[in-house]
């Protein structure tokens, strides 16, 4: 990586980091507008008269929202640039995260979560891409660990910064606000973000920066049919989109459950439970990054691409369930604790990890794609996730079976990365850091030519 990066000059070598910087920004942004809802839904419920379930369903339409996105929205991503594609869905998340303050009906509530689902579709695909536009294969762990550790920073700083507000102007205020911070950061990233391709660079650093493997299709049609349907045809395509819903569905339930969790199970109010999911959060960003730092490491040291994802990944969500099903025993609320932040920090290593094989296995001109397929799954994890927990915490009036049952779903995602993956998943155009293909590894063989 050092190599590559003295060939580029100080203001690109900025320019990359200050992308990184940005997209770790709207990640965590995006985290904290979707946790706006799980910080607050108790005192949503109060005021709207709603159910546990009702409650439950509006914190999932966010997800089916979300999953509807995935596939057009990898495609376009595929196809344009992750400047304007991120924007857009920048200033419509912003909107609805406006409005959902705004609302005084349930049935305006639900409108607004889906366009704040439809808003963020673009950002981990286009941001992904920019990603891979701007570091090697070789260099991707550590930026794309950083990117994904927002998913649990951002949830982590949402609640005492989502409390102290709403403290000031109650949940609506509270929701006007996050809004209207997201659009100053779309109009950032407008300004600052460009794609390489769009710079005056010299020909070494042309060299030193990730070249297109192949032309992107001129139409809609092609790209359907040379992209998305060359992937849909993969059996890696389908199982990374089966493992990583079982990983999203054990993370998310911490995501949208975890305060009125803390709240029911050890009766504590609002803002305690707020300020304790915190902790379990940092550790959810910590083992993100660190999943990015491992994935390098490993490839640093001959462990083929694959396994060098597929490995952390495996151990980290058999961790996860582990310690999801210690919580649900009787045990000190300091110890609770301890085992839901063990969860969070193999869910989060988990993730890293999982949203790098999609870099791995995919050409880099279907990158996007891919990890649109990939996403759905997730999406829809994360959709059924708080369902299934409202739906299961108003019929047995305990979380204790919906913890349980995401342990279970995190186990079978243990076995289908496991057994699902093989050597020859890895894409042909992935190399390690000293340029070997693939194929020279173990554990790697690179295929999936056409």
């Amino acid at each position: 990586m050092s190599t590559i990066a003295s060939i580029l000059s100080p203001a690109l070598r900025r320019r990359r980091q200050i992308t990184v910087l940005l997209l770790m920004a709207a990640g965590c942004v995006s985290y904290i507008d979707r946790a706006a809802l799980s910080v607050s839904n108790t005192a949503v419920m109060a005021d709207m008269h709603m159910s546990y379930t009702q409650m439950g369903l509006l914190l999932s339409v966010f997800a089916w929202a979300y999953l509807a996105g995935q596939i057009p929205t990898g495609l376009l991503a595929d196809r344009f640039d992750s400047r304007f594609l991120l924007g857009a869905g920048l200033v419509l998340w912003s909107c609805a995260q406006m409005g959902f303050g705004l609302m005084h009906g349930i049935a305006g509530l639900f409108v607004a979560r889906i366009g704040l689902g439809l808003g963020e579709t673009p950002l981990f695909l286009s941001g992904t891409r920019a990603l891979v536009r701007w570091y090697q294969p070789r260099e991707r762990g550590r930026p794309l660990g950083l990117f994904n550790g927002s998913a649990a920073l951002g949830p982590a700083l949402a609640p005492p910064l989502l409390l102290a507000i709403m403290a000031l102007w109650g949940w609506r205020g509270m929701s006007v606000a996050i809004g209207a911070a997201s659009l100053v950061l779309a109009f950032v990233w407008i300004r600052f973000y460009r794609d390489p391709a769009d710079l005056t660079l010299s020909a070494a650093m042309r060299k030193a920066l990730p070249r297109p493997d192949a032309p992107v299709p001129a139409s809609i049609v092609q790209s359907l049919r040379a992209d998305l349907g060359y992937l849909l045809r993969q059996r890696s395509s389908w199982v990374l989109t089966a493992g990583y819903a079982g990983v999203i569905y054990l993370t998310w339930l911490y995501a949208t459950w975890m305060p009125a969790w803390l709240q029911t199970s050890r009766h504590l109010t609002i803002g305690q439970a707020g300020m304790l999911s915190a902790l379990p959060q940092f550790c959810g960003f910590a083992g993100s990054v660190l999943g990015g730092v491992v994935v390098d490491r490993l490839a640093a040291r001959g462990v083929g691409l694959l396994n060098a994802c597929r490995a952390p990944l495996v151990l980290a969500m058999l961790v996860a369930a582990v310690a999801t099903t210690l919580t649900t025993l009787h045990t000190p609320l300091a110890v609770m604790v301890a085992f839901m932040a063990i969860a969070l920090f193999a869910g989060g290593l988990a993730i890293s990890c999982g949203w790098m094989l999609g870099t791995v296995i995919a050409a880099e001109h279907r990158v996007a794609t891919l990890q649109a397929i990939q996403n759905t799954g997730g999406s829809l994890g994360g959709a059924l996730a708080p369902a299934i927990t409202g739906l299961l915490a108003d019929r047995f009036g305990s979380f204790t079976p919906s913890l349980l049952t995401a342990s279970a779903i995190g186990l079978g995602a243990v076995a289908i990365y496991q057994i699902g993956l093989r050597p020859e998943d890895v894409a042909a155009h992935a190399s390690l850091p000293n340029g070997q293909p693939p194929s020279r590894l173990p554990g790697a063989t690179g295929c999936n030519k056409e």
